[in-house]
């Protein structure tokens, strides 16, 4: 019953976080669009429930600053004031909420990566894409990028074959208590999570 419920439930819950969140988003959004060129949101499409696509929003953290020959410069060149502050504090994934509205996603599910890993998967790491992915799920709250991927995969399948009430509760809580205490952001102090090569 519950996973019938669940989109319900969490696109009510999407609706009333936008209405707490609008005057955040308003500021953010005027900001990055000052700072952004007039492009305060990033788009990028994702796989979702059984690999259907779809574009997931974020506020857009980055400049497109290219260097003489056209390309890209290095994030930490690009990165502006506000759109540090929003990755430092997560608010850059507020505007998930839309997605969650449109049934994209869901407040709680294994992110949604990027297309390219799908080829990368064995049978059991694409179960991943047996629910709807989420803002947040089970990795993000036992290790985020500080664990491997072999060991965030697993997570994300357990959740998958374990899904409830009690521990989409238990996730959201925990969530924020990772937030505020910024655990397990980076594999280190001064390294990102390293790309899914199939084997890491």
């Amino acid at each position: 019953m519950y996973k019938f419920l669940k989109p319900f439930l969490e696109s009510f819950a999407a609706l009333v976080a936008l209405v707490v969140f609008s005057p955040i988003i308003i500021i953010v959004t005027i900001l990055l669009y000052i700072q952004n060129n007039g492009k305060p949101f990033f788009y990028q499409r994702r796989p979702g429930k059984d690999q259907k696509p779809f574009d997931i929003i974020k506020f857009k953290s980055m400049t497109d600053a290219k260097d003489a020959d056209g390309n890209l410069l290095p994030d930490n060149q690009r990165i502006t004031a506000v759109g540090a502050f929003v990755r430092k504090t997560s608010i850059d994934e507020i505007p998930q909420l839309f997605n969650v509205l449109k049934w994209d996603m869901g407040i709680i599910g294994p992110r949604p990566l990027l297309f390219k890993y799908i080829p990368l998967y064995n049978d059991r790491q694409l179960r991943r894409h047996e629910v709807r992915p989420g803002m947040t799920g089970w990795a993000q709250i036992n290790g985020r990028n500080s664990i491997s991927w072999a060991e965030k995969f697993e997570m994300d399948v357990y959740y998958v074959e374990n899904v409830t009430l009690w521990l989409d509760i238990k996730i959201f809580f925990m969530s924020f208590m990772k937030i505020f205490k910024k655990e397990g952001v980076n594999q280190s102090d001064d390294r990102p999570m390293e790309p899914f090569n199939g084997s890491n």
